[in-house]
């Protein structure tokens, strides 16, 4: 867990000097029906809000049931193409690295422990089937490696070829 920890910072650190090196025109374009990065870092702000409570809550209660979200109404709603970009990065940044912390914090066991009961079915980024047993610290896992499939969207592959898989 420990080299995890360390490699989560490492993404987080190295995304946001990457990202706020973009130009203006880089962070607005996309193509049809697709997010602009800046749609794409604020995807991700909601995913880390949305991921903080889930992984503050399981750790009170017994199972990993956790409550969706619609990501397309989230981005429309907030306009984050309107919003200024080093704003967006840094809070993205921000918001991560507490989370970083939310984690390092957390007790083993409560990470580690089988969970019967979850709808990761549902919410993880890498789904496991709802019969299988789950544990927290698998869908903190999932949480990072999508977090760094859509910094590989922006930055390019290279930047995700720089950290190994946190699996």
């Amino acid at each position: 867990m420990e080299q995890f920890l360390n490699e989560f910072r490492d993404i987080v650190e190295s995304a946001r000097g990457n990202l706020l090196r973009l130009s203006a025109e880089q962070v607005t374009s996309h193509a049809p029906a697709k997010w602009s990065p800046k749609e794409i870092v604020g995807h991700l702000v909601d995913s880390a809000a949305n991921n903080h409570q889930r992984f503050v809550r399981a750790q009170f209660t017994e199972d990993l049931i956790c409550p969706p979200y619609d990501q397309e109404s989230w981005v429309n709603a907030q306009k984050y193409c309107e919003a200024p970009w080093s704003d967006l990065v840094n809070l993205w940044a921000g918001y991560n690295l507490h989370l970083h912390h939310v984690i390092r914090v957390m007790p083993k066991d409560t990470l580690t422990r089988p969970r019967v009961k979850h709808n990761l079915d549902q919410v993880a980024w890498k789904a496991i089937d709802r019969d299988t047993p789950a544990t927290l610290e698998y869908f903190v896992r999932d949480y990072v490696e999508h977090m760094k499939h859509h910094l590989q969207q922006i930055l390019g592959a290279e930047f995700g070829n720089s950290y190994q898989t946190l699996n």
